[in-house]
């Protein structure tokens, strides 16, 4: 119908990652972020996972632009894949669009985007949508709440928040704003963020890290100081060098993003660090250990950042040693907690001391628990409602959450990516699902694909087996087959095997009709499968090679 309004959900319901969403108003199509996964275990060589945006490609001319609720990768960082394929206007607070900026600039995709800065509180109309955006507190600055008012009434999405009270820069979830929006025209569709939905209780302030922070830097006044943060945590940023300048200790970033953030923030008077108290990296070598403070990237363990290199000790500007306090004030993202371990590990083995938030209140979290959003659905009262933004036991308890705190239970729907909702006259329904798959991304091949991630991971466990198969041009054997192995046994065992493998593979080809030589290749593999199976109860990758001779 031609008022009904649509969310189609292209990533982030069950997952934490690749957040994405499309509203349709009007036959026209506004996003809701665009971001990326982290890879998982299970994902060998994967740099970062994409939504899927094929609903998009077949929509491509309704698309009018995205709106981006906040600066961090989840939901900026695929913006300049999308941009690769359609030109988009980008609306978002203006330190979020710098952030995408700086990723989009990467693949030369600047042109493809128009960037729309809002502010708090303020309205717009592009296209069809009538959009407010209401200030929220998380972990990175200047994050919205959005409304659309549609035709079917005001469908808001929360964004990444928390009810922060004392915010270190004084901005508040606008709490009055909304509560003004549900008394006047009253919400029509929540979608409201999950991640700490099983989470009882308030969370902590950023304000209260600042204090930790403090005492901490303060008790390590003879050691050289390396804090790991996210390089968009603008806030978090802003109380460690605080705190490291009272202690006498100058400031250098390490970590590419790390360096282009803090001088960003710096120049939009968002970071207020002296000049006379940041020293280049390449200056660290000539300060005393007491002076330092370096403020790294890498806190998620990521193979290539900073504080990895210098843990693998492959870093090229700081070594590891025993007068080494490294501080991790995050913690993990879900999947990357096996990394970040190995890191600590490989820290503390080259001497350094490591505090991370199982010894000091060192982080926070950005989202909110779930008192605090009780108080938020208390405060937008909304007709229907869609958990988003978590795995599914965080959506789940969300849902419980809302229907405790008065909405209908039929009015509440879980969903997962490529699932859509419509808003009709009639209410709310679950509308067509679209392709919602992990599109993997590793170096610069985008979409590896479900069969490559499998075949990495048969290798990753139990390496591959080699048949090479002379013939002629009537498919006859022409020699004893040859046998080569990589990653499934060694020594006088390999040997052993390999000798038996080269018996039963010239049997299974030997005295057969066979029809193509790709008939001949699935006999090979067939035994020679068979044969490792029995030996080993191993299942390696299995590849013949078929050579035929020119004569």
């Amino acid at each position: 119908m031609p008022n009904d309004v649509k969310v189609t959900f292209l990533g982030g319901l069950g997952d934490i990652g690749r957040n994405c969403a499309a509203v349709e108003v009007n036959d026209q199509i506004m996003l809701i972020d665009c971001g990326i996964m982290f890879p998982e275990d299970g994902m060998p060589g994967v740099n970062i996972v994409l939504p899927d945006f094929d609903y998009l490609r077949q929509n491509a001319e309704k698309v009018v632009g995205v709106v981006c609720t906040h600066g961090h990768e989840d939901h900026i960082g695929a913006l300049r894949y999308l941009l690769a394929e359609m030109p988009l206007k980008i609306i978002g607070s203006k330190l979020t669009l710098e952030l995408a900026k700086n990723r989009i600039s990467q693949s030369n995709f600047l042109d493809q985007a128009e960037f729309i800065p809002v502010e708090d509180n303020s309205r717009i109309q592009i296209g069809a949508f009538d959009l407010e955006f209401f200030p929220v507190t998380h972990s990175v600055p200047h994050g919205f709440a959005t409304a659309f008012h549609t035709p079917q009434g005001v469908v808001l999405h929360s964004g990444d928040f928390k009810l922060d009270m004392s915010p270190v820069d004084g901005r508040l979830t606008d709490l009055s704003g909304l509560g003004n929006l549900s008394s006047s025209e009253g919400v029509r569709l929540l979608l409201a963020d999950s991640t700490n939905a099983d989470s009882a209780g308030y969370s902590e302030s950023e304000s209260a890290i600042g204090e930790t922070l403090k005492t901490l830097i303060a008790s390590k006044s003879e050691k050289r100081l390396v804090v790991a943060c996210f390089a968009s945590h603008i806030h978090r940023i802003q109380q460690i060098a605080d705190a490291a300048i009272a202690e006498g200790r100058y400031i250098l970033s390490l970590g590419r993003t790390m360096k282009t953030n803090i001088d960003l923030a710096r120049e939009m008077g968002l970071l207020r660090i002296p000049a006379n108290r940041i020293k280049p990296i390449e200056e660290l070598d000539n300060l005393a250990d007491s002076d330092v403070c370096v403020i790294s990237t890498g806190s998620q363990g990521e193979s290539m950042s900073a504080l990895a290199r210098m843990a693998n000790g492959d870093s090229h500007h700081m070594a590891i040693r025993d007068n080494d306090c490294i501080i991790m004030s995050s913690h993990p993202i879900p999947g990357n907690e096996t990394g970040v371990t190995k890191m600590l590990n490989a820290l503390v083995r080259r001497g350094a001391e490591v505090v991370d938030s199982t010894h000091k209140l060192v982080h926070t979290t950005g989202h909110a628990k779930r008192t605090e959003l009780r108080v938020f659905h208390s405060v937008v009262r909304p007709e229907n409602f869609v958990p988003v933004h978590g795995e599914y036991r965080h959506m789940a308890a969300h849902k419980d959450l809302a229907i405790d705190m008065g909405t209908k239970p039929d009015n509440v729907l879980i969903c997962t990516d490529g699932d859509s909702v419509v808003l009709s006259d009639q209410g709310i329904a679950k509308g067509e699902s679209v392709s919602a798959e992990y599109i993997y991304v590793a170096g610069d091949v985008t979409d590896l694909g479900e069969q490559v991630l499998a075949d990495r991971m048969i290798l990753g466990e139990d390496g591959f087996v080699s048949v090479v198969l002379s013939i002629n041009k009537e498919l006859v054997l022409q020699k004893d087959p040859e046998v080569v192995s990589r990653g499934w046994v060694k020594g006088d065992l390999a040997n052993d095997l390999h000798a038996r493998a080269v018996k039963v593979v010239a049997n299974a080809v030997s005295g057969e009709d066979f029809k193509s030589a790709d008939e001949l290749s699935k006999a090979a593999r067939r035994a020679l499968g068979k044969f490792i199976n029995a030996e080993t109860r191993l299942r390696p990758m299995v590849v013949p090679v078929i050579i035929v001779a020119d004569k």
